[in-house]
C-alpha cells in the first residue's frame, strides 16, 4: 500500500502518530533534544486525557525553536509542521496535517541529501505514491519509516505507540547525522 493510501486509511490517533513522528524525526532542526516530543506521545495514549494534546502541544511550541529562519528551507519546513499542528484531534485536521507533515519531512530528508538528491521536482509526490524511481537512500528510507509507523498503528492500536516511537528515534538519529555531514559539506 501507499503512503497516501494509508494516510487514507488511518484513524485518529495513527494520523496524530504519522505527523508526529515525520515531526520527532526533524526536531535536530529546531534545537530541541531527543525528548522534546515526548509529552506529545504521551497524549496519543490510550488512557491521556481529551485535552492533553491541546495543552502539550502548546508546551511544545514554546520549547522549541520556531524563531524564523528564510534561510535555511530544511528549518523553515520543520517549524511549519510544528506550527500547524492542529490544536484539536480531529480526523480531519489531523489528516490534513499528517499529509502536510509527510510531504515536508520526505523534503527535508531530500534537501540534506544536497547533490545526491535528484529526481525531478515532484519526487516527495511520487515517492508518496510508491513510485521510488530517483529517490536517494535517506529520502527511500524516511518514506519507509512514514509506512512503518503507519502500518505499527494501523495493526495494532494503541500498542504501537512504542514501536512508532523508536521507528522516529531511527530516523532522528539518522537526520541528525545528516545535519552535521551538511555543516561540516557547507563549512
Amino acid at each position: 500500500m501507499s503512503l497516501v493510501e494509508l494516510i487514507a486509511k488511518a484513524d485518529e490517533r495513527g494520523l496524530a502518530a504519522s505527523g508526529l513522528a515525520c515531526l520527532d524525526r526533524c526536531v535536530p532542526l529546531l534545537g530541541g533534544d531527543d525528548e522534546a516530543l515526548r509529552p506529545l506521545w504521551a497524549s496519543l495514549a490510550e488512557d491521556a486525557a481529551d485535552g492533553d494534546w491541546a495543552e502539550r502541544l502548546e508546551r511544545t511550541r514554546a520549547d522549541l525553536d520556531t524563531a524564523p529562519d528564510d534561510a535555511d528551507e530544511a528549518a523553515a519546513l520543520a517549524r511549519r509542521m510544528l506550527a500547524d499542528a492542529p490544536a484539536e484531534r480531529t480526523a480531519d485536521g489531523l489528516r490534513q496535517w499528517a499529509d502536510a507533515c509527510s510531504v515536508a519531512a520526505l523534503r527535508i530528508h531530500r534537501l540534506l541529501d544536497g547533490p545526491a538528491a535528484d529526481g525531478g521536482p515532484d519526487l516527495e509526490d511520487a515517492c508518496r505514491e510508491g513510485r521510488t524511481e530517483g529517490a536517494s537512500p535517506l529520502l527511500a528510507a524516511e518514506l519507509r519509516r512514514q509506512c512503518a509507523v503507519l502500518e505499527l498503528l494501523a495493526a495494532h492500536g494503541p500498542a504501537g505507540l512504542r514501536g512508532a516511537l523508536e521507528v522516529s528515534t531511527e530516523g532522528r538519529r539518522v537526520l541528525r547525522a545528516a545535519v552535521s555531514r551538511r555543516s561540516r559539506r557547507d563549512a
